[in-house]
C-alpha cells in the first residue's frame, strides 16, 4: 500500500536540467536491495555528493533554500534503463509530484505503480514554475488529483493533467495493483460462485 494522493500544497525543488536518465537519479551500484527502503539516501549520489563523500554545495538537493514534495524537471526526465530503483529514490526521497515537460515512458508508469504523481506540463508552464522558484523558493504549488490540476499559486496560472483513469483511481486510494485486486475481493468471489 501507498500513500493516499488527493492534494498536495507545498514549495517545489527545481532541477533544470534535460534529459535526466535512471542512472543519474540512481546510479547503478546502489541498485542491490531489493526493498524499497533507504533509496532516497542515493537519489542523484553522483550530482549530490563529491568524490570523497562530503555533500556537493552547488547541488540544488544541498540547497537549504529549496524544499518541498514537488520536484520540478527539465525536459525528458526518467530516460535510459527501466530501473524501478529510480522511482523508489524518488519517493523515498520525500518527493509526491515530478513535474516535467517530458516524461520516458518506462519511468513515467513506474512512478505511478509507486505512488508518485508524474505531471507533463507544456514547456512555457514548466519555464514559469522555474522562474517562480528561482524569484521565491518557498513560493507555493499546488496539485489536485481529483480535477488533474497543477496551479502556480504565485502567477495564478493552472493547467491540466492527463492521467490513466486506472492510475488516478490507485492512487487516490493508495493502492497499488495488489491492493486493487484485493479492493474486489467481493466482485471476484461473487463472479467465481456464479461460475
Amino acid at each position: 500500500m501507498v500513500e493516499k494522493f488527493i492534494k498536495i500544497v507545498s514549495s517545489a525543488v527545481p532541477l533544470p536540467i534535460e534529459n535526466v536518465d535512471t542512472d543519474q537519479i540512481i546510479p547503478a551500484r546502489f541498485l542491490k536491495a531489493v526493498e524499497r527502503k533507504g533509496f532516497g539516501d542515493n537519489l542523484f549520489r553522483d550530482w549530490r555528493y563529491c568524490k570523497d563523500g562530503t555533500p556537493n554545495p552547488d547541488f540544488v538537493l544541498n540547497n537549504p533554500r529549496y524544499t518541498g514534495s514537488i520536484l520540478v524537471a527539465g525536459k525528458n526526465f526518467g530516460s535510459g534503463s527501466s530501473r524501478e530503483h529510480a522511482a523508489w529514490s524518488v519517493y523515498d526521497y520525500g518527493f509526491r509530484v515530478v513535474v516535467s515537460s517530458f516524461f520516458a515512458d518506462i519511468f513515467k508508469a513506474n512512478v505511478l505503480n509507486n505512488g508518485l504523481l508524474p505531471i507533463q506540463v507544456p514547456e512555457d508552464f514548466l519555464a514559469n514554475m522555474f522562474t517562480t522558484i528561482e524569484n521565491n523558493p518557498t513560493a507555493p504549488f499546488e496539485v489536485d488529483l481529483e480535477s488533474q490540476t497543477i496551479r502556480n499559486v504565485t502567477l495564478s496560472a493552472e493547467v491540466r493533467f492527463d492521467i490513466n483513469p486506472y492510475k488516478k483511481k490507485c492512487l487516490l486510494k493508495g493502492y497499488d495493483d495488489i491492493d486493487y485486486l484485493l479492493s474486489l475481493k467481493k466482485e471476484i468471489e461473487a463472479f467465481e460462485t456464479a461460475r
